[in-house]
């Protein structure tokens, strides 16, 4: 028994440091008035009432919506690519690895780049339009493109680790069910909709959850594309949690930042429940 407590002991202590203690903090903190100096006050549920009446708040969980609907779109893409990879017989592992890549790059450095490539001046979006004849915008400076923009780089992002996970899944589909429909004179197309598909359906609930839960937390592209350039689109484009982030470290209002963290993590709470009630009439565990 002792032994068994001292090899769990440092996982254990991982735990309560990095995620139960800062949890509890945050939550005693959202019943809190929390000045930059002095003690905290109790205000009991002031700060939940005032986030309910606050339009910047649900401004931002719009944002946070619209922005998680926009990178699902992704994971059908994903499943194309996939199954495509899947079916190269020389340098698999190549494709896999470059689309990887984003997965291990620096979030700045990705943010720097993508802000260049969506330069209104400059940029090489714009430039790559201009040879078709189509007028350029300010990708990153109009609040009508900025989540668009956004999106697009998340689905980017999101590609690799997505393709690792629905690989496997792929691997993991007997081949003998591809050769018996291919004797019933199935082709390629009907044999993605009818037995790729279905059977990776595990694997695809697996990827939307862990997408929808990334996209609501999205911080630093609009941290590192926006704010260090003084945008005055920002006001528009604020996620959930950079409005947590700016409330709280910003602007000093701890208790009032804690509030929104907590409403942020049942919001994340009621997305992912709701995702496994719904699977159970789309997922399939043959």
């Amino acid at each position: 028994m002792g032994w068994a407590l001292l090899f769990i002991a440092p996982a254990t202590i991982g735990l309560v440091a990095l995620y139960l203690w800062p949890f509890l903090s945050t939550f005693v903190k959202s019943f809190q008035d929390v000045p930059a100096f002095g003690p905290a006050t109790y205000t009991g549920l002031d700060n939940y009432v005032e986030l309910v009446g606050d339009g910047e708040v649900w401004k931002a969980f719009g944002n946070s919506a619209l922005y998680t609907v926009l990178v699902l779109l992704g994971i059908p893409l994903a499943v194309v690519l996939a199954a495509l990879i899947e079916q190269v017989s020389r340098g698999r592992s190549v494709y896999r690895v470059l689309f990887f890549l984003p997965v291990v790059t620096l979030p700045v450095a990705v943010g720097m780049v993508w802000r260049f490539i969506y330069n209104g001046d400059f940029g090489l979006l714009n430039y790559v339009l201009s040879w078709f004849g189509i007028d350029g915008h300010y990708w990153v400076a109009d609040p009508r493109f900025t989540i668009y923009a956004f999106a697009a780089v998340g689905i980017w992002m999101g590609l690799g680790i997505n393709l690792i996970i629905l690989g496997a899944g792929l691997q993991a589909i007997p081949k003998a069910v591809y050769e018996a429909s291919a004797l019933d004179g199935a082709g390629r197309v009907r044999q993605f909709f009818h037995i790729t598909v279905p059977l990776l359906s595990p694997s695809i609930f697996f990827v939307t959850i862990l997408t929808v839960i990334a996209a609501l937390q999205m911080f630093d592209l609009i941290f590192i594309m926006l704010r260090s350039v003084n945008n005055t689109a920002l006001a528009d484009s604020k996620t959930i949690v950079y409005l947590f982030y700016e409330k709280a470290f910003v602007q000093f209002q701890q208790g009032y930042g804690a509030a929104v963290a907590i409403v942020l993590l049942i919001v994340i709470m009621i997305a992912t429940a709701l995702q496994f009630r719904l699977q159970r009439s789309w997922v399939f565990y043959g």
